[in-house]
């Protein structure tokens, strides 16, 4: 069972950066496309960024283009979400998930067909 444990979260000013953790246990990098979701108070999930299996090709929502870079290391089994010039906008519960799908481009926008979720970090962009 694929399991996905986030870090990193935390209380940042606007324009500050935060970089997010998702450490996956159970399989490697190399069978799961891995993305991060998040979710503001009263709003929707919202697909954010996500790499093809093996930690390649990433996808950006066109929200945090510029800003935001995904990566994966695959000694490590983690992603990384690097998130620079933080918005208050950018408040929310921020989710780790997996598909068991080599590709992951699509499920930047449709984020019901990840299939493993993590407990989810608070990132919250306040002066």
């Amino acid at each position: 069972q694929l399991q996905l444990v986030e870090s990193g979260g935390g209380l940042v000013q606007p324009g500050g950066s935060l970089r997010l953790s998702c450490a996956v246990s159970g399989a490697t990098l190399d069978y799961y496309a891995v993305g991060w979701v998040r979710q503001a108070p009263g709003k929707e999930r919202e697909g954010v960024s996500c790499v093809d299996s093996g930690g390649v090709s990433p996808n950006y929502a066109d929200s945090v283009k510029g800003r935001f870079t995904i990566s994966g290391d695959n000694a490590k089994n983690t992603v990384f979400l690097q998130m620079i010039s933080l918005k208050p906008e950018d408040t929310a519960t921020y989710y780790c998930a997996a598909v068991d799908n080599y590709y992951c481009a699509g499920y930047v926008t449709d984020v019901s067909g990840y299939n493993f979720w993590g407990q989810g970090t608070q990132v919250t962009v306040s002066s």
